[in-house]
Parts: structure tokens; sequence; C-alpha cells
């Protein structure tokens, strides 16, 4: 017969502490006084190294995208100016 344990959820909070604590006692001296598994802190770590890694994308990418929108507007600009000079000179050549 096997009983269900609840898995235990941790805050971010509580999360970001263990890890500034084992950057400094070590991750196996943290996940004893932590109670949890050293594994599980290395995990902690990596999901943390990838959501901020996530975040640099996502500031570089709307970075690009603000210079990409002001680039096809000074483009869409440009060609209206074309459209304008070509009907004036169309005009002048009849």
């Amino acid at each position: 017969m096997t009983t269900k344990t609840k898995r235990k959820s941790y805050s971010e909070e509580f999360k970001e502490e263990a890890l500034k604590l084992a950057s400094k006692v070590g991750f196996a001296q943290a996940a004893r006084e932590l109670s949890v598994a050293e594994s599980q802190l290395y995990y902690w770590l990596t999901a943390a190294l990838k959501k901020a890694s996530t975040s640099d994308r996502e500031s570089t990418l709307a970075t690009e995208n603000a210079r990409l929108k002001r680039q096809l507007a000074v483009q869409a600009e440009e060609l209206d100016i074309l459209k304008t000079a070509a009907t004036y000179f169309a005009k002048n050549q009849k």
C-alpha cells in the first residue's frame, strides 16, 4: 500500500535566498541547512539562469523591434516624398 505525499512548494523569495546562501557556503551545506535536496538547488539555479537569459533575449528583441519600426517609418516617409516628386515631374512633362 502506497501513500501519496504532497510535494512541497517553495516561494520565489525562498528560492532566491537559498541560492544566495548556496553561493556563500556551498550547495551541499545550504541543502543540509534548508532541508532540501542538493539537486533541487541546482535545478533552481538552472531555472533562474534560464529566466535571466530569456529576459535578456526579450530586451534585445524589443530594442531591435523599435529600431526596425523607426527604419520603416523613415522609409515610408521617403517613399511618400518620391511619389510626390514623381507626380510633380510627370505633370511637367505633358
